[in-house]
């Protein structure tokens, strides 16, 4: 189980690691942020840094665990600093960070404040003010979505990443199926067979956010300020990130979605337009991750519900069971009229 971050100590921590950055300078006042369950992630008051900092964000691995996959703030630091000067991303900036001596010590950076707001707007009504804005947030997102995917691993200094293939993330979401209880996992077979058996062509790998969404952005009127939350991040098929973006559209019915007003989102098709403008590129077989992408979204749900079952609350499991079934019927009957471009 993870510990308590001893927030002196944190302090200290990051004094010492931030000299290398502001020679004197002193982080003290560390409070914690809501949000984040594979990481820890504060806020630090500095003094006598540089001209205009006042405030670092530390994002800290869960202390007493080790710090691997989501929870490998490491990992994600080095991701940032490769796309700090990348065209059309904005990510936020990493000042300095510790490895510390894990699980005990847990590894942190620090990041700047970026000025926005994080909303999805089909988890959560936007405010009349922030409404109009909406479609403008998600076209950004679409344009730097084009920008992220143009990036070359190798050039910014990422080689070495392990890549995630096309079969690797059918066969997760199928361990993950394997684990819950027939309620949840209807048809789940007849999905991973079609899956396998329709698979189209690799593209090359990109950097690929992994929940690519509005809802993992910070936002500044009409424009995205920066892309954050970067835990499961990976060398992929860059389709996987463009479909999982347009999953979050109304039409696409997605089985979280708890807004019932409008959520001012383009459509998909306008979405995926924009995209395809910036890009210059139209993606080959895109139908073949629209029905991924709901394999992932039935799998990922039935190990949501596993554990608030396990918790002891029965009350939310029947609703989220149907709809872990729908979304692996409509995977299968939509691969049951794909055929991939060979």
């Amino acid at each position: 189980m993870p510990g308590e971050v001893d927030l002196d100590e944190l302090a200290t921590r990051a004094t010492k690691a931030a000299q290398d950055w502001a020679p004197g300078c002193t982080i003290d006042g560390v409070v914690p942020l809501t949000g984040g369950a594979s990481s820890l992630t504060f806020t630090a008051h500095v003094t006598s840094g540089p001209s205009g900092v006042e405030t670092v964000v530390l994002k800290v691995a869960p202390p007493g665990l080790e710090p691997v996959r989501n929870r490998d703030v490491a990992r994600q630091a080095r991701l940032m600093r490769a796309l700090d000067d990348a065209e059309g991303v904005r990510v936020p900036s990493v000042f300095f960070e510790d490895d510390g001596t894990p699980p005990e010590v847990p590894p942190f950076h620090a990041m700047n404040v970026v000025a926005g707001e994080c909303l999805e707007p089909i988890l959560q009504p936007p405010p009349p003010d922030v409404l109009p804005l909406v479609p403008q947030r998600a076209f950004a997102a679409a344009r730097m979505l084009a920008a992220l995917h143009r990036v070359d691993p190798q050039a910014v200094g990422l080689t070495g990443e392990r890549e995630t293939s096309l079969e690797g993330e059918i066969k997760r979401w199928t361990r993950a199926f394997e684990t819950v209880d027939e309620t949840m996992n209807a048809r789940y077979l007849e999905a991973d067979e079609l899956l396998f058996a329709t698979m189209p062509p690799a593209l090359p790998p990109a950097i690929c956010h992994g929940d690519y969404r509005l809802g993992n952005m910070l936002c500044d009127g009409g424009e995205v300020a920066a892309l954050i939350d970067w835990e499961i991040w990976s060398l992929s098929d860059p389709r996987l990130d463009l479909a999982w973006f347009l999953f979050f559209t109304d039409e696409a019915k997605h089985p979280m979605a708890s807004n019932p007003g409008p959520t001012g989102m383009p459509t998909a098709d306008a979405l995926y337009a924009e995209y395809v403008n910036a890009s210059g590129v139209e993606p080959a077989d895109f139908e073949w991750f629209h029905c991924l992408i709901r394999y992932k979204e039935a799998a990922a749900t039935s190990l949501l519900m596993k554990r608030v079952l396990k918790s002891g609350d029965p009350s939310v499991g029947d609703g989220n069971s149907g709809a872990i079934r729908a979304l692996t019927v409509e995977c299968i009957e939509r691969l049951q009229h794909f055929a991939p471009a060979r």
